[in-house]
């Protein structure tokens, strides 16, 4: 089969599926697992997917975004390493904010009470006081999907408070277009975070790694990726100035 037959049939299985494996390629096509590590690297250069370990994965829409409980059920087990490994990162007496994302809720439950958060997740609140934790809520707009406080009101209330830490979530890492997310709202918010905190993480999964999103709010070294080992594939591809905290699973 020609390279370009290859090509062809490659984004043909991702379009019926949201991930295909590096054999069930090799059986289609006749063709060797070198061969198909190929094309893949190609097809990815030319942002046409992204490779993931074993395979590959179809590229999210720029405006995609899924619902809050659609968040939770992903990746759930890589999300609960991650959120355990930030809370790490608080200490008694810190004042942090903690945005919406559902990567950030799994913090909660290991959060030292002795703390101050302000958060615009609104799904969160419950969590937080039963952990004892004083909680704050930025003002704004309620967003449906995700359950986050947005907008004029949660900006100005976000500015009358500073945080030694934010913790935020998000939908698209990529060591070019940095770190973006499908709500210029929402992005706003993240990038007002980072500029009131001493120090800043951001929350990802190894399924947000090169996946680009319609409104970046930082760069990928303004502030500290928290992974797992599934993302050591993409790691090398950031610039060598980017921080990690990484979960080995």
């Amino acid at each position: 089969m020609l390279e370009a037959e290859r090509h062809h049939l490659i984004l043909q299985l991702l379009s019926q599926n949201q991930t295909v494996r590096l054999h069930e390629i090799a059986s289609e096509t006749g063709a060797s697992e070198s061969t198909i590590r190929r094309d893949l690297i190609e097809l990815e250069n030319q942002k046409k997917l992204k490779r993931i370990h074993g395979g590959a994965a179809k590229l999210q829409g720029k405006l995609q975004e899924a619902t809050m409980s659609e968040k939770t059920s992903k990746n759930l087990h890589s999300k609960q390493q991650i959120g355990q490994a930030g809370a790490s990162c608080v200490e008694s007496g810190d004042t942090i904010y903690l945005d919406a994302g559902s990567t950030a809720f799994e913090m909660i439950a290991y959060l030292p009470p002795s703390i101050i958060v302000v958060t615009n997740g609104i799904s969160h609140t419950d969590a937080l006081l039963e952990q004892g934790c004083k909680t704050i809520l930025t003002g704004g707009i309620a967003k449906p999907s995700t359950k986050a406080l947005v907008g004029r009101g949660a900006l100005s209330s976000l500015q009358q408070y500073r945080f030694d830490k934010c913790f935020l979530g998000v939908n698209g890492i990529h060591p070019e277009y940095g770190c973006t997310t499908p709500d210029e709202e929402e992005a706003q918010l993240k990038e007002l975070a980072i500029h009131l905190s001493r120090e800043s993480y951001l929350l990802a999964d190894h399924s947000k790694f090169q996946e680009v999103a319609f409104a970046r709010f930082a760069d990928c070294t303004q502030t500290t990726i928290v992974t797992t080992s599934e993302s050591s594939e993409s790691m090398h591809m950031f610039p060598k100035e980017t921080r990690w905290k990484v979960v080995q699973l």
